[in-house]
């Protein structure tokens, strides 16, 4: 990487080694680039860009053949899903403590050089539109804070694309063979990283005050708002590093930035670090060698060969590294670190009401000496645009605990942006095969209990089970029932991803999208997992851009009217009046794919509805809470007199049964393409949305009637089944 504009403190170079490129001062602004010795190794997708489809598409696996002929010339490619077998998908972070330490040996030593930038090679290989991320350390300063996050923070993601391989087609080989290569090359250049990743690294040696390394970031920062103007940067600071993050911010309300603080140190605990440093004063220059011989632990222990994983995989390699533990930490180091963390402190808390970025922070459950909770409860009443992560069950160094990731987080907060603001359709990144794993495991019970059956209609209308009907390029618009709660999201989504590698984006309620900040009505997190599915808050202009896209959205018109529906209400569809999606599906000749859900009575026995909770006293100020809450959202079908304008959000009383099974059935994809016009005529594009709802309720009433001829309907057939077959086998079902 290349930095311009430095002051002599800034220019001196981080010397090259293994695992990270430097950041230095050869050229100035309008020349910066950064540099790379080694480029980030992605998973390949295999997707295949063609000219002229063939009707042959055999499905092997996880692979689907392809093959694509342009007169002469016939091309045969095979597609990997990257989803297939996402049930054995390894962690994306996989470095640890130990990893830390190793290469933290070749940061410190007797370098009294200044702070300097430095970008890990793991994601150094700048990209166009990929916003900033600058690193700011905690008291360790050696800016390998997030060591396990370095990969995935510097993963490409593609844009969507899907234009680029609608070219005409081609009257020769040698024609097919260069456009194939022009498409090769256009799918490079959508390419883009998640961030552009800076970290700063602060020598050991190195006494620079709070506010010089303020003014050092504020530079940097500075410089490149100026070489990018419409590319939001990033703070993530670790402890004293968000004190710091936070001052530069307060310095440059105008500048676009977006905070995310783990554990800021908003105060210090002075019945804590008043005896540390009493204890420091007097105790011997090789403070970490004295604790090992105090806890016993040698370096090249062999019980560190024997006991790993967890607490006691990073307690033994602290303890097979302590010689590098007391190169980042002597005894001088840590008593100007202290003085730099009560420095920090002040200035931050000084300025914090001069602060106008959003800020993302992240608490931990287990860290009392440098953050409180009632210091969070000021961060919220001062900070205009707040967020806050409670990671109960982690402590102060978050980043480097197993359960926490980073870009996850960043994810299921909807953080993340590449331009002025968050945009839920481009800037959406999508799920890791490990991730797709996460959200399958934790739906493991309701998915194994009730063994989905998935069936689709082939064009020329036959039944098929499972999802080689659906069609493979969008735009297309599924419409159909939403099931009580919502129980069905994720596995269809899930499974749309395994079996056909097509990602639906569901248009959700507003209240779905919110970061909700008071946990008594839910927990924020249980929320997640519409986010990291690349849900959409529900509108007209966000069924029209994903329709532009061309992209395969889910669109429920019932929306939580059928999702919270009352007793004797199974089934029953609270459509709106109005054809509201049809137009617009023309506009973009989308195909409009209906389909039905069955099973919620075979899982579940609904008690206590809205109506009954509102006549019990006790639970009456409650609904008026969440009702409440549900219009602060957003309602959707507010002035609508009819039933559908009663939406509220509310936790139904269910008595459970012994599961049966869910069913899916998509019916035969409805085309719009060159019915534009024609459907510009209200009459006729009534005409058009009944016949839609119609078929959906077609696709029910086939479930419903159908189901009762299936022998593994019930949960002790088909685990009786799958003892004979095999756990992973396919359980049958009623004939088709």
């Amino acid at each position: 990487m290349v930095l311009s504009s430095f002051s002599p403190m800034e220019v001196t170079l981080l010397g090259s080694f293994s695992a990270f490129s430097p950041v230095s001062s050869e050229r100035r602004l309008s020349n910066a680039v950064f540099s790379s010795s080694k480029s980030n190794p992605r998973r390949r997708t295999h997707r295949v860009t063609a000219v002229k489809s063939v009707a042959l598409k055999t499905h092997v696996g996880g692979r689907r053949l392809r093959k694509y002929e342009n007169g002469a010339a016939t091309v045969a490619e095979v597609v990997e899903n990257p989803y297939s077998g996402a049930e054995t998908a390894s962690p994306d972070l996989h470095k640890s403590l130990s990893d830390f330490l190793e290469e933290a040996r070749d940061l410190v030593g007797d370098d009294d050089g200044p702070p300097r930038w430095f970008s890990p090679l793991e994601c150094s290989s700048q990209a166009q539109g990929s916003p900033l991320l600058l690193f700011i350390p905690g008291i360790d300063g050696t800016g390998l804070g997030l060591i396990r996050h370095h990969k995935k923070l510097g993963e490409c993601v593609t844009s969507n694309s899907s234009f680029l391989y609608n070219l005409a087609t081609s009257r020769t080989w040698y024609l097919c063979i260069l456009i194939y290569l022009i498409l090769t090359f256009l799918r490079l250049l959508s390419l883009t990283r998640v961030f552009d990743v800076w970290c700063l690294h602060i020598p050991v040696m190195d006494r620079s005050p709070a506010k010089d390394l303020v003014q050092l970031i504020e530079r940097t920062v500075k410089s490149e708002s100026y070489r990018f103007p419409n590319r939001p940067i990033y703070l993530v600071g670790e402890s004293v590093g968000a004190c710091l993050a936070l001052d530069v911010a307060a310095r440059n309300p105008n500048i676009d930035l977006t905070l995310i603080l783990a554990n800021p140190a908003t105060h210090v605990n002075n019945l804590m670090s008043q005896p540390l440093v009493g204890m420091l004063n007097v105790l011997p220059d090789g403070v970490p060698t004295l604790l090992g011989e105090i806890f016993g632990f040698k370096q090249g222990d062999p019980l560190t060969a024997v006991l790993g994983g967890g607490i006691l995989r990073d307690l033994f390699a602290v303890s097979a590294n302590l010689p590098t533990l007391s190169r980042i930490f002597p005894k001088d180091t840590l008593l100007w670190k202290m003085e730099l963390v009560k420095s920090a402190v002040a200035s931050a808390n000084t300025h914090i009401h001069a602060v106008r970025a959003e800020t993302l922070i992240l608490l931990s459950g287990r860290d009392q000496w440098l953050l409180n909770e009632a210091d969070i409860d000021r961060f919220a009443r001062t900070l205009p645009n707040f967020i806050v992560r409670k990671l109960k069950d982690n402590g102060h160094f978050l980043f480097f605990e197993d359960s926490v990731d980073l870009v996850t987080i960043i994810k299921c907060t909807c953080f993340y942006r590449r331009g002025k603001s968050h945009d839920h359709i481009s800037d959406y990144i999508m799920l890791t095969r490990y991730e797709l794993k996460q959200l399958v495991d934790d739906h493991k019970l309701l998915i194994d209990a009730t063994s989905p059956v998935y069936l689709s209609t082939l064009a020329k209308g036959k039944r098929v089970r499972g999802l080689e009907g659906i069609p493979s390029e969008g735009p297309v618009l599924y419409v159909g029932y939403h099931v009580l709660l919502g129980l069905e999201i994720v596995p269809v989504i899930t499974q749309f991803l395994k079996e056909r590698n097509i990602h639906l984006r569901g248009l959700a309620h507003p209240m779905l999208m919110w970061n909700i900040q008071d946990d008594r009505l839910i927990d924020p997190q249980m929320l997640d997992k519409y986010k990291m599915l690349g849900a959409v808050p529900v509108s007209n202009f966000n069924i029209y851009k994903l329709l532009q896209s061309k992209s395969h959205a889910l669109l429920y018109p019932g929306g939580i009217r059928e999702s919270f529906h009352r007793k004797g209400e199974e089934y029953k569809l609270f459509w709106p009046e109005k054809p509201e999606f049809v137009r617009v599906a023309s506009k973009f000749g989308a195909k409009i794919v209906p389909f039905g859900v069955v099973g919620e009575d075979d899982i579940c026995h609904l008690v206590l509805d809205a109506n009954d909770q509102r006549n019990i006293p006790i639970l009456k100020d409650f609904m008026d809470y969440i009702e409440e809450a549900t219009k602060q959202a957003g309602n959707l079908r507010e002035g609508d007199g009819t039933e559908l304008g009663n939406q509220i959000c509310y936790l139904p009383g269910l008595v459970p049964k012994i599961p049966g099974r869910f069913y899916f059935y998509f019916g035969k994809p409805i085309e719009t393409a060159g019915k534009e016009q024609e459907l510009k005529d209200k009459d006729k594009a009534q005409e058009f949305y009944l016949q839609v709802k119609s078929e959906v309720e077609q696709c029910i009433a086939y479930l419903k009637m159908k189901r009762e001829s299936d022998p593994y309907r019930h949960l002790l057939p088909r685990m009786l089944y799958q003892a004979s077959h095999g756990f992973s086998s396919e359980i049958p079902t009623f004939d088709l």
